[in-house]
């Protein structure tokens, strides 16, 4: 662990990604009742041992382009900014919260204080396998979220204000259902791979 209490997460930033493989959409506003599409797009660069950059862009009018920093712990890396697990958890935490908050501002609803827990399990062989010359292989095992609500509303209205931002949260939707996804390859401008399902 770094000695430096200073641990860089992100700033605002006046750089817009600038992606190559793509074109990024421009954003298109809905007309109800039509839903809402925008995309957030990344770009990261690799940069010494285990550190990372990347700037990311929300489509949608008023959002700020963001620089997030990303490393491992030592001796990997040098903790000097969140893990890539770290930022999927807490995006997922926090897309979650956004729902319930903007819902129960929306709907009235009386709220006197709003928690999350979350739990994520992981599995990997990368600490004690790549030294032996196998391969690397993870997974995410689970998922347990825990919202914790103190209010004077009955339990109906909270457990509909809970079953509707699960149902609102793009994020859980990625997570309990099977979403289209596509990677590539490119090495030295040539497309070694594509993959997708």
């Amino acid at each position: 662990m770094s000695n430096d209490t200073f641990f860089h997460v992100g700033e605002r930033s006046d750089v817009q990604p600038a992606p190559t493989q793509f074109e990024a959409k421009p954003f298109k506003k809905a007309k109800p009742p039509e839903p809402l599409e925008f995309e957030i797009v990344l770009t990261a660069e690799a940069e010494e041992r285990q550190k990372k950059t990347g700037l990311v862009q929300v489509n949608i009018p008023g959002f700020s382009a963001v620089r997030l920093y990303c490393d491992e712990q030592t001796p990997v890396g040098d903790d000097t900014a969140p893990p890539p697990l770290a930022f999927l958890c807490a995006g997922i935490g926090f897309c979650l919260m956004t729902h319930l908050t903007d819902i129960y501002t929306a709907r009235g609803i009386s709220i006197k204080s709003l928690k999350l827990e979350q739990q994520v399990g992981f599995k990997t062989n990368l600490s004690n396998m790549r030294q032996l010359g196998h391969t690397t292989d993870g997974s995410m095992e689970h998922i347990e979220t825990h919202v914790i609500i103190d209010s004077d509303e009955p339990e109906e209205r909270i457990k509909d204000l809970m079953e509707e931002a699960e149902n609102a949260c793009m994020a859980h939707f990625a997570l309990r259902n099977p979403i289209p996804w596509s990677s590539r390859l490119i090495h030295n401008g040539n497309e070694l791979m594509a993959n997708k399902g």
